[in-house]
């Protein structure tokens, strides 16, 4: 996941849908607004597309769709800020959201939850970590309904119980630090990423659930800032790689982690999401947010995509 925290909001508009001749890719996804630096992005079973956003807009593109356009907005109501990551919850029909606080701006991080089926906000929840800075980055749902969620600054896992009211800190560790992407196996197996120390960790529990250790897998090749963590299945997740623009396919055989690159020469990738065999991700163009080229024009903001070797 991508690191800004500002405010600009775009213009609301309707999505388009473009017509495809049988066959072909699906069309990019052009995201309506002005400097907009996506950070997370996620799908339903339906296949739509949710997006999150610096300035805290949430995007939805419908299937098919050539454009994403701001679906939740920020308001007094709902209390958004910047949002990084997003997660669809077919189960409960809900979309998770990671709220940061504004650069400048004082508070703590919030995960907040919309029905997919209209974007109305349903619950907020503490991000109860103590003293010190934190940063909600990404979560994942265990097979029970518990909810994980990263926290970066501190190195953290966080968890909400099926049915709880706050995230709590359930595990850190030294390999925790700059906690990015999250995810479960298929088997229950919990891995998560650090984007700043360019490994793919196990996080290991127990029989009761808790947390144990952290075992680092051995990559088949160096990782470049490691981030947005799906499953597609069995052992097999995709993974955006923002610092060297990539979107790999990585495939966990025991403490071994066979990865591949199936998309290179992105600008910035924060966050990948499959749907019907393809891995979708936005461009994050975080250099002109941080850097020598910020306050420069870094154009549109584009979702593209690219077919998954041997499916979803």
């Amino acid at each position: 996941m991508g690191r800004g925290i500002g405010i600009v909001l775009g213009a609301l508009v309707l999505a388009g849908c473009a017509s495809v001749p049988a066959g072909s890719p699906p069309p990019d996804i052009v995201m309506q607004g002005e400097r907009l630096f996506p950070e997370s992005i996620t799908s339903d079973a339906g296949g739509t597309i949710y997006i999150g956003s610096n300035p805290g807009m949430i995007f939805r593109a419908a299937p098919g769709s050539t454009t994403a356009s701001p679906w939740i907005v920020p308001d007094e109501a709902n209390g958004l800020a910047t949002v990084f990551g997003v997660l669809a919850d077919d189960a409960r029909g809900l979309l998770w959201v990671c709220s940061n606080p504004r650069q400048g701006e004082a508070g703590a991080p919030e995960i907040k939850t919309f029905r997919l089926s209209d974007g109305a906000l349903v619950a907020t929840y503490p991000f109860n970590t103590g003293e010190g800075p934190a940063m909600c980055n990404d979560m994942t749902v265990a097979a029970n309904g518990d909810v994980f969620a990263t926290e970066t600054l501190g190195g953290r896992i966080l968890k909400l119980p099926d049915g709880g009211s706050a995230f709590t800190v359930w595990a850190t560790d030294p390999e925790f630090a700059s906690a990015d992407g999250i995810a479960f196996a298929s088997d229950g197996t919990l891995y998560m990423n650090a984007i700043q120390r360019n490994n793919l960790v196990r996080v290991n529990k127990d029989a009761a659930g808790n947390f144990t250790d952290a075992t680092v897998l051995t990559p088949s090749q160096p990782m470049g800032g490691p981030d947005g963590l799906r499953l597609l299945s069995g052992n097999r997740f995709l993974q955006s790689e923002g610092n060297s623009g990539t979107i790999t396919l990585v495939t966990i055989e025991g403490d071994r982690a066979a990865i591949e690159t199936i998309a290179s020469g992105i600008d910035y990738a924060s966050s990948v999401t499959a749907v019907n065999g393809r891995a979708f991700y936005p461009e994050g163009k975080l250099r002109f947010l941080f850097g020598p080229a910020a306050g420069e024009d870094p154009g549109p903001f584009i979702v593209r995509n690219v077919a998954i070797p041997g499916g979803q």
